[in-house]
């Protein structure tokens, strides 16, 4: 690392840029400009020098102790969090690429917004009121389901006295306690893994519990059960649609164990919530979204393993605040906000999109 550039300062710079831009991304990497994503499009900062791959060391270097940076060299990539001042969180994920060290930085902002504030329908809260049950916000890396998790909680934390508990890899969003107790768990440091910490839950007096991500069978299998004996959980998966997040987990398990599994998830799950960010016309980005409510139709098809049949079932069940992707499209079109273009590019079912919007 060069002794003659004061990284820091400089980090700080790149992080201002971030602020200013209102990026949601900043990437650090030997051979390139750094590079922020804004609106969901790369811009590197070409008024900034090419980065040497002394320069990406010392930038990471600069936001890891000792003990990270020695975790970091021996497993190759790491991820964490980094606090900028009082103004700003990121979601960090160091790694090597060429032998180098490169760096990728996820935006979280300090203040957690509304549901309204992120454009996002009120009827998601009916889910968060509800005293237990399963709860899954899906989609695709980078299009906001951590932001959406932390708003339904939040909106616990707002209007009841309960016990919360998030389990992170690493810690995002962070929580002010308001009427609630918040428990926040950063995997690998508070606790070992994600399954190991919910099996704790159960001994915490907890109520909601909001996993980051479920990885693996094992968290799935733990999360539905405390999902059935009396507890409200939260989780997000990278999955496309209601259809699919079904199919993921229920896939996830042995065959012998798979009619266990579709049965509990029929009987816990409260609703999928499936989003995509997406560039607005008018500048910054607007939310695309499908919603899966679980009526009892619903709960039926899953127990019977029919979960082809979900997609009609969202297609008509509007009055019950149900809501397709395409329609949610279609919706953004009639309102301005996206282009046709933008529309087909993020449909699942582009050609049943055109055929609502009239065009052939």
């Amino acid at each position: 690392m060069s002794p003659l550039k004061d990284y820091e300062a400089e980090l700080k710079e790149l992080i201002g840029a971030v602020l200013r831009e209102q990026a949601s991304d900043l990437h650090i990497s030997a051979g390139r400009h750094p590079t922020l994503r804004i609106a969901g499009r790369l811009t590197p900062l070409v008024k900034t020098q090419v980065l040497t791959p002394q320069d990406t060391e010392g930038f990471i270097f600069a936001m890891l102790d000792d003990q990270k940076r020695s975790k970091l060299i021996s497993e190759r990539e790491l991820d964490f969090s980094y606090n900028f001042e009082t103004k700003a969180r990121f979601r960090v994920n160091a790694y090597f690429e060429r032998g180098f060290l490169a760096v990728a930085l996820r935006f979280v902002p300090v203040e957690i917004k509304s549901l309204k504030d992120l454009n996002l329908p009120d009827i998601l809260l009916n889910f968060v009121r509800k005293k237990q049950g399963f709860f899954l916000v899906a989609g695709p890396t980078g299009h906001g389901k951590s932001t959406t998790l932390a708003s339904l909680l939040n909106a616990v934390n707002q209007e009841r006295f309960e016990h919360l508990l998030t389990i992170e890899d690493p810690i995002e969003f962070l929580f002010t306690p308001d009427k609630s107790i918040i428990d926040q768990r950063e995997v690998g440091f508070d606790t070992k893994d994600f399954h190991r910490s919910l099996r704790s839950m159960f001994r915490q007096d907890v109520n909601v519990a909001m996993i980051g991500e479920m990885r693996d069978q094992e968290t799935m299998s733990t999360a539905v059960t405390a999902a059935e004996t009396g507890h409200l959980i939260l989780s997000s998966l990278h999955t496309n649609n209601a259809a699919q997040t079904i199919d993921r987990i229920i896939d996830s398990f042995p065959p012998g164990q798979q009619n266990q599994i579709r049965s509990q998830l029929a009987s816990t799950l409260l609703g999928i919530f499936s989003q995509r960010l997406l560039p607005r016309i008018s500048g910054g980005l607007v939310p695309a979204y499908e919603l899966l409510i679980a009526t009892t139709a619903v709960r039926n098809l899953i127990r019977e393993g029919k979960n082809h049949e979900l997609d009609l079932v969202i297609e008509t069940s509007a009055e019950l605040g149900m809501i397709t992707l395409n329609q949610s499209l279609l919706n953004l079109v009639q309102q301005d906000e996206i282009t046709f273009e933008t529309a087909l590019a993020y449909s699942i079912d582009p050609k049943n999109l055109e055929t609502l919007l009239g065009r052939r």
